[in-house]
């Protein structure tokens, strides 16, 4: 995916977001997993704010301490970023966002992570890439493009102009 196709799947995400909660009385909020998905949450605020013609609230949430192959070999450095919600997330509607889906795993961390901070009405599920690979019972609930025919051993990085100094979505040998 080039920048292009990043964007114009963000804005059929967004599309389907209002469709789905426009005419409902609800409070949303998104929240980024760190780091990528705290970028695209970002742009989908922007997106849903315009839409939406209101106030969103958005926050970032880091799930490190929350991962379950902190112990495994390999993983002796550990970087613990900061989860900055600001807002209570009781009975809204969180939509939890992530640039690739894959084993689920990361996002099974988040859902711990977000239970730890309160008690959402809803947790909703977005991501840019659906890998399809699931290790735990996870789908998302929008999604920019769905792949599932990539081998085990390739890795579909998303590379954001914020971190990366370039805009696009590759693949790239798994370096064991």
């Amino acid at each position: 995916m080039d920048k292009q196709a990043i964007a114009n799947s963000l804005e059929q995400m967004a599309d389907k977001i209002v469709a789905r909660y426009a005419s409902r009385n609800v409070e949303l909020a998104l929240i980024g997993i760190r780091d990528r998905g705290e970028v695209l949450a970002q742009r989908l605020h922007t997106l849903l704010e315009a839409r939406l013609q209101k106030s969103i609230d958005l926050g970032t949430l880091d799930i490190t301490l929350y991962r379950d192959d902190l112990n495994m070999a390999g993983a002796h450095t550990i970087h613990v970023g900061t989860t900055e919600i600001t807002f209570c997330i009781d009975d809204k509607v969180i939509i939890l966002i992530d640039d690739v889906l894959n084993t689920g795993r990361s996002v099974r961390a988040a859902l711990d992570a977000l239970v730890d901070l309160g008690r959402p009405q809803a947790i909703r599920l977005a991501v840019l890439i659906d890998r399809g690979a699931r290790e735990y019972p996870i789908s998302a609930d929008y999604v920019g493009v769905s792949v599932t025919d990539i081998p085990d051993e390739i890795k579909v990085q998303v590379l954001l102009q914020e971190y990366d100094e370039t805009e696009e979505v590759i693949l790239v040998e798994k370096d064991y």
